[in-house]
């Protein structure tokens, strides 16, 4: 590879989309030139955020865009190098070694005597192994490159400390629909379509926060579609499934995710089942699904089987991990494990009981037998006086009171008598005998 023969599909790569692209895909025909049309990550774009500022006042360093696919990171690098008129060179860490690189940076360091940056943009950064990155170290500390990194993996463990701590990392979000919306209509002059709001939603949905998956699903159906007008139809068949109305931050979502939890609660197997899939076939945020499933699992079913949060937990991982769909299995097994489990509210009450005598009483000082007392003086004062040590007494259970004195006593957990918490009321049970016994 050599800068000065760089491809000419990359160096026009950011042409506008009025451009000839030949049979370009669309995403790649509707990367912005101007950064002011860029679309998506305000938290490190906007006005006045860090990244902004690198870029407008040409201060840019070597950084690592982390992100999921489809979020702007190949975009953005290009238009860096556009606004900061540096040399673009993209690099494959797929199909570059260690002679490649060396022979791109040499090439690098030429461009610097001559005056010129060079940006060099390395996609699936991940990719390369400790020796290749290591490689890239002393150029980047000279300053013959810019390094933009671009990786849909934690770079605190795929990307070496060394070049780490030489590069500034910034997390790319997934697009919002209405993101993802804004930029279908642009396409659609490009395409030459016109379309309904409810069908760019749709496609918006089912991208999952994919800018490149949205592309592609317009083009599909574009290429399906007659008569100048987007069709459902089409739109169903680029997508390969049916078109279910739903909006992730309207009323219907919040009417799914309830349908789905009060199953669960009501250990409906099969209505839990069916709820679940209408939102993965909708294009709901698996994540969020899988935050209700914790939470549930912890209101609904608690201490009863406490085996039902790590399940939802396994499940949140097994979808971050998997994807999309292979990820949607992890869900489905969590729900139905969800529905049969034994259920409880006990902790779920007990909170409420204890916030509402927080918020009822006065926030009495913490008793001197449960302060530590680590220097000579606090011990003069009276702090730890009266401690039990539980793993100094035979039983392990001391009889001293925890609570403040105005709640000394007070109950604030009661298990039920189903699942593991009826051995746990046992337990308590037999505690409060032991200390009974103990009291003067």
């Amino acid at each position: 590879m050599d800068l000065f023969d760089a491809p000419e599909d990359d160096r026009h790569a950011q042409g506008a989309p009025g451009l000839s692209h030949g049979k370009r895909p669309l995403a790649e025909r509707m990367r912005p030139e101007r950064l002011e049309d860029y679309i998506g990550q305000e938290h490190i774009l906007g006005a006045g955020k860090p990244l902004r500022r690198q870029i407008e006042r040409d201060e840019l360093t070597s950084i690592i865009l982390w992100g999921p696919p489809g979020v702007g990171k190949t975009t953005l690098a290009k238009l860096i190098a556009r606004v900061t008129k540096c040399e673009f060179i993209p690099f494959s860490a797929v199909l570059s070694g260690i002679k490649e690189i060396k022979a791109v940076m040499v090439d690098a360091e030429k461009l610097r005597r001559m005056g010129r940056r060079t940006i060099l943009f390395i996609d699936e950064i991940h990719r390369f192994n400790k020796a290749q990155q290591d490689a890239f170290l002393p150029y980047v500390e000279h300053g013959d490159i810019i390094l933009i990194g671009a990786t849909t993996e934690n770079p605190s463990f795929e990307v070496i400390s060394a070049l780490l701590s030489r590069s500034r990392v910034y997390a790319l979000r997934g697009l919002t629909v209405p993101e993802i919306v804004t930029l279908l209509q642009r396409a659609l002059p490009v395409v030459g379509l016109a379309a309904p709001a409810e069908l760019l939603e749709q496609i918006a949905i089912y991208a999952n926060g994919d800018a490149r998956q949205a592309y592609n699903t317009l083009e599909a159906a574009g290429a399906a579609s007659s008569g100048g007008e987007l069709s459902e139809a089409a739109v169903q068949d680029a997508m390969q499934r049916k078109v279910l109305l739903y909006d992730k931050g309207g009323e219907e979502h919040f009417n799914l995710i309830s349908a789905l939890h009060k199953s669960v609660r009501s250990s409906d197997v099969d209505a839990a089942l069916y709820w679940l899939t209408r939102m993965l076939e909708a294009g709901e945020d698996r994540l969020y699904i899988a935050r209700r499933l914790i939470r549930m699992a912890s209101e609904d079913i608690g201490l009863a089987d406490p085996r039902a949060l790590e399940q939802a937990i396994a499940a949140m991982q097994a979808v971050h991990f998997l994807g999309i769909p292979e990820g949607d299995l992890a869900l489905a097994q969590a729900a139905i494990y969800l529905c049969v489990a034994p259920k409880s509210d006990a902790a779920y009450r007990a909170m409420g009981a204890v916030h509402e005598d927080v918020e009822k009483t006065i926030a009495e000082p913490v008793p001197m037998n449960l302060r530590n007392a680590p220097t000579r003086l606090m011990k003069a004062w009276g702090y730890s006086e009266g401690y039990q040590h539980a793993h100094q007494l035979e039983d392990a259970i001391p009889d001293m009171e925890c609570l403040p004195p105005s709640l000394a006593g007070r109950r604030y957990y009661w298990p039920t008598d189903r699942g593991v918490e009826k051995r746990i009321g046992e337990r308590l049970e037999e505690i409060r005998r032991l200390k009974e016994k103990k009291c003067p």
